[in-house]
């Protein structure tokens, strides 16, 4: 994906915007608006055994963090978010850095700024 600093810049904006939800709600969170442009809280960090957010954005290919089998619903809910503003709530498994699986449900909805749509993922591990 091309380089592009105005995107960077809204995530920026957003991760500022947001960051009284990312540090006080108990779910793992992340702000999507393309691969390159993301931004998630620790606890996303922490859920998936990634070492830094940082590590987690550079990540090129997020869709393999999604068990393979669950990987074309969570892409058609994103994508139902992001053209349609249709929020959902959907089962998926993760696949943490080491291997593990975990079970979660997941709360997927648009949020525009500045005319762009980004979709926020509300995370929770099933018990």
């Amino acid at each position: 994906m091309a380089h592009d600093p105005h995107h960077e810049h809204l995530i920026a904006e957003i991760a500022e915007m947001f960051e009284p939800v990312f540090k006080n709600s108990p779910q793992a969170i992340y702000i999507y608006l393309d691969d390159e442009h993301k931004i998630c809280n620790d606890k996303f960090i922490k859920l998936l055994g990634y070492k830094s957010i940082k590590e987690w954005v550079d990540n090129e290919y997020p869709v393999d963090d999604i068990d393979p089998k669950d990987q074309e619903k969570g892409i058609k809910a994103y994508m139902d978010a992001s053209r349609k503003l249709k929020a959902s709530i959907l089962e998926g498994t993760w696949v943490r850095k080491d291997g593990k699986k975990i079970q979660t449900e997941v709360i997927m909805a648009p949020i525009t700024y500045k005319n762009e749509v980004f979709v926020i993922h509300f995370i929770s591990v099933k018990k």
